[in-house]
């Protein structure tokens, strides 16, 4: 029996995104997982409520999404608003990078994405 409200049918969907990254979802949770240290929990292709978030803290409240040429399209850029709103309604802060900055710049997205949730973070021990 399943453990949460998630239709079957869209756990399924996450289960198979989580297998099939994209290169940009893949450097997306490298950058995601050096956040680790310091208590940021990342997850990949997690599913809420209808939708299946790229990347998500649940516990934070923070969605990050890394959009591909899908998108671009009017229906993707529609389901997007939806979605968004949807999302922040639960309470959830919306991240979006487009596969070009993840790919191509890589000192932006990590900056930004840090400058978000710093006050998530602990702070880093010195010596």
């Amino acid at each position: 029996m399943p453990h949460s409200n998630i239709d079957g049918k869209t756990r399924r969907r996450a289960r198979n995104l989580r297998r099939e990254m994209t290169k940009a979802e893949r450097i997306m949770w490298e950058i995601l997982r050096d956040f680790r240290p310091r208590g940021a929990r990342f997850r990949r292709e997690t599913p809420i409520g209808p939708y299946i978030a790229d990347f998500s803290w649940l516990s934070a409240r923070i969605v990050i999404e890394v959009d591909g040429n899908s998108h671009e399209t009017e229906h993707g850029r529609r389901h997007d608003i939806r979605r968004d709103a949807w999302m922040r309604e639960i309470g959830f802060v919306v991240l979006r990078f487009d596969n070009a900055q993840v790919v191509g710049n890589p000192d932006y997205v990590p900056i930004s994405i840090g400058e978000a949730i710093a006050p998530l973070l602990e702070r880093e021990s010195g010596p």
